[in-house]
């Protein structure tokens, strides 16, 4: 279809998929009728909405790498943009992908006229209605979803709702980032009123997803209440909430209790944190909404140490990263006196959440790599290698320590499942928000009767963490701190720390960050942090507008400072 580019592809939206926006796959030379006339077709449709969903394994690009999680091997990278100042709207790194809340709109719009009416005398059209009448519920999760993801890293952005024509496109304006957090909250409340969508698929009678593992990865009753819980929790954090209004805390902490209770109703639980990640994760006790990426082993060939074969380093954990792990037996920071932190092994006697998710000098990582790591200078696997970790640290979470990447004997491709939403991330979001909302990190009242502290607790008593919990009696600037190291370790490489740091509004915490330098001499390494310096300007907060939408359409204002 000829038609020049316009505003991030919303317009486009005819009454025929032919278009080349719709990207349909094989349905894209047909029309509407041809697709709502027939279950599959009408499937495919909805599955490709679903494709639209974003995930985070680290890789090349990953914003892990443009916080201080982690630091990029490699210096040719584009993930350095975010760091080192080159980032502009006309070099965007955009975000700026309406894609998926257009095919969204298509569906919503034509899914009404829908006829299935030759296919009534199918053995399966009943069960099959069953699955379409779910659709529109998923599809309107999705589109709310999609603009989350808008929201958080652009603030105020069109919200649209409907097929547009070019022009409309063409003159559409910014919404204010209330007014869509609003639109999402009441989309997760329509859905929820409905009470079409069920908390597991397999349990599903007489239906065409029963038992059906094609089904897995779908829309849940309970994945619709953490997208309303995420977004109150961003909506009141202070890049959004700038005057502190204490009923959006209030909000935000009901919204995360319900999750949470929704979840000890239906057998949802806290189970370990080693299963958070792996082929099966998405089976997890814990999970409340997963998406299966697909089988690959480019994580590991991504991740894995410079100095075995094929092992290309990437995103290397900072010392930074490493500091938020506290001592077990004490539940100090390292640098607290009476942690019991030892300066000649540094890794020893750590939340056991560190040795999960890091490799450090000396571990027998991965698998199959036949080596101790040698991390420090000089090492097997450290500088001045070309590719080797930067940091001293190579990554463990996400990646199948089991992958053969070899040339000759590689072992493929396995499974590889992204997290969107588990329960431990509700736990503490319900800390924050109650603990701004009732002022003290003990306080409850009649309705949270769980506190701060409580919740933080919950997610450090895994078995196979067991850290100390939080005290009672914390002044307000220690639980902050000791709660923003809990949910960097918690939830590290997990899509969080880049968007926490925005919007708690803490652009001065990514000036820099700490590498560890590990010289060897004998049969004793010594251990030194070295600060190395990134870029921050506090425009950096929202994401720049591309400058090549806003020349499609003038209507559209740049973010401050860009």
């Amino acid at each position: 279809m000829k038609q020049k580019r316009i505003l991030f592809g919303l317009a486009c939206m005819s009454l025929m998929v032919s278009c080349a926006d719709l990207d349909y796959h094989e349905y894209t030379t047909y029309d509407k009728n041809y697709v709502f006339t027939d279950f599959d077709r009408t499937a495919g449709v909805v599955t490709d909405i679903y494709s639209f969903l974003d995930s985070d394994i680290p890789t090349d690009g990953s914003l892990c790498s443009a916080c201080d999680e982690s630091e990029y091997a490699w210096s040719w990278s584009s993930v350095f943009g975010y760091t080192d100042g080159r980032w502009s709207p006309s070099n965007p790194y955009s975000r700026w992908d309406f894609a998926g809340i257009r095919r969204a709109n298509f569906f919503l719009t034509e899914y009404v006229n829908a006829d299935f009416s030759e296919l009534k005398y199918d053995k399966d059209y009943e069960a099959e209605m069953k699955r379409f009448n779910r659709y529109p519920y998923e599809v309107r999760f999705l589109r709310a979803y999609f603009y989350f993801n808008l929201a958080r890293a652009y603030g105020d952005v069109p919200l649209i709702t409907k097929v547009l024509t070019e022009d409309e496109a063409n003159q559409v304006t910014r919404t204010p980032v209330a007014e869509v957090f609003d639109f999402i909250v009441k989309e997760c409340d329509a859905i929820l009123e409905a009470d079409q969508l069920p908390v597991r698929y397999s349990d599903l009678v007489g239906d065409a997803a029963n038992g059906s593992s094609t089904d897995g990865g779908r829309v849940t009753k309970q994945a619709v209440m953490a997208l309303k819980a995420r977004t109150l929790l961003y909506w009141a954090s202070p890049l959004f909430n700038k005057e502190n209004n204490s009923g959006l805390w209030r909000q935000a902490a009901q919204a995360n209790k319900d999750v949470i209770d929704f979840c000890t109703a239906n057998g949802i639980s806290l189970g370990k944190y080693s299963e958070i990640w792996g082929t099966n994760n998405w089976q997890a006790g814990e999970m409340i909404f997963v998406r299966r990426v697909g089988d690959m082993n480019w994580p590991e060939t991504t991740n894995f140490p410079v100095g075995m074969e094929n092992g290309n380093s990437g995103n290397c954990p900072t010392q930074t990263l490493i500091d938020a792990y506290e001592m077990q037996a004490t539940g100090l920071a390292w640098d607290e006196p009476g942690s019991g932190y030892d300066q000649t092994d540094p890794y020893a006697g750590r939340d056991p959440r560190l040795a999960m998710t890091i490799a450090v000098n000396g571990d027998k990582w991965p698998d199959t790599n036949p080596n101790p790591l040698e991390t420090y200078q000089g090492g097997r696997n450290g500088l001045p290698l070309a590719g080797a970790t930067p940091t001293g640290y190579y990554l463990k979470k996400y990646l199948d320590k089991t992958i053969d990447i070899s040339t000759s004997t590689g072992s493929g491709s396995t499974r590889h499942n992204w997290v969107t939403y588990r329960l431990g991330e509700f736990y503490l979001n319900y800390a924050e928000a109650v603990f701004n909302y009732l002022g003290s990190a003990d306080a409850t009242d009649g309705t949270f009767t769980m506190s701060a502290v409580d919740a933080v607790n919950v997610v450090r008593s895994r078995s196979d963490v067991n850290m100390p919990g939080f005290p009672t009696g914390l002044s307000n600037d220690e639980f902050t701190e000791k709660y923003r190291r809990e949910r960097m370790v918690e939830l590290a490489f997990e899509g969080h720390r880049f968007w926490d740091v925005r919007r708690w509004k803490d652009g001065a915490s990514q000036r820099s960050i700490i590498e560890m330098q590990i010289t060897k001499n004998g049969d004793r390494y010594t251990y030194n942090r070295v600060p190395k310096s990134r870029y921050w300007d506090d425009k950096m907060y929202l994401f720049p507008i591309p400058d090549s939408e806003i020349r499609k359409n003038p209507n559209l204002t740049q973010n401050p400072g860009w």
